[in-house]
């Protein structure tokens, strides 16, 4: 592996992502906090407590999470599609950079940004609401692991997508939907059968539940059970993105 290879990709990714910081940082910032405006101050009058806390602490979990899975996904997946179409990709095609590298420089990236969004997301929440960290551990764990997922598969889009339209089907029609119905603003304990079960189903529920039980202790599903669902879904697009990159896939549109 080719540390300087791997240290110049990294830092071009930072640098590019910190250059337009008012889209990158800021926007998901004040989106989100308008989310937890609207539901976590708003309906936090109303809903008093879901699963023994507060609704308006209930809510921040979910959307830090839902802000670090969007970051996360749109940095690989805009960078690398970009380079495609504009062709800047042949840089460092002919660079000697092989797959790993380029894996770790653009996953490690990504999971810089949505780390730094998601601490700021969670900065905002305690001016409203103060709570201490239940369980740090697992809360590294699903920030890491969940960042590095959405990252990786930010790459599998950004290579599979041949337009523009293709790659925004990923954001706007399956991680958003997925995430609004992975309990970021409710239990699913409050859902009827067959709801219930077909909640279950979406592994999302199970990233927002994983920092959920880090944060606060509660969850409606074990930690073990979402650390199991987490990191096979980060073995299964490793493996998909490493493979794609060895092959060459689609890497000249």
């Amino acid at each position: 592996m080719s540390t300087i290879a791997l240290k110049t990709l990294f830092l071009k990714e930072v640098r590019r992502f910190s250059k337009v910081w008012l889209q990158t940082v800021l926007s998901p910032l004040v989106t989100t906090s308008l989310y937890f405006l609207v539901f976590g101050v708003a309906l936090g009058s109303r809903l008093r407590e879901i699963s023994g806390v507060p609704y308006i602490q209930f809510v921040v979990p979910g959307l830090v999470m839902m802000t670090m899975i969007r970051d996360s996904f749109l940095n690989t997946s805009s960078s690398l599609f970009q380079s495609k179409i504009n062709g800047t990709i042949t840089d460092i095609l002919v660079a000697p950079i092989g797959a790993l590298e380029m894996v770790l420089a653009y996953v490690g990236a990504a999971m810089i940004r949505a780390i730094i969004v998601g601490a700021l997301v969670y900065l905002v929440a305690l001016s409203f609401t103060w709570f201490p960290l239940h369980h740090v551990g697992w809360t590294l764990f699903f920030t890491i692991f969940v960042t590095a997922t959405l990252a990786l598969l930010g790459m599998v889009a950004a290579l599979w997508a041949e337009k523009f339209d293709h790659l925004a089907i990923f954001p706007n029609f399956v991680l958003l939907p997925l995430a609004f119905l992975g309990g970021v603003f409710y239990s699913i304990d409050l859902l009827p059968e067959p709801w219930n079960t077909v909640s279950r189903l979406n592994p999302l529920l199970y990233m927002v539940n994983g920092l959920r039980y880090g944060f606060l202790g509660v969850a409606d599903v074990s930690p073990v059970t979402s650390a199991g669902v987490v990191l096979v879904s980060f073995l299964v697009v490793l493996g998909a993105a490493s493979a794609l990159l060895r092959s060459g896939y689609n890497l000249r549109s």
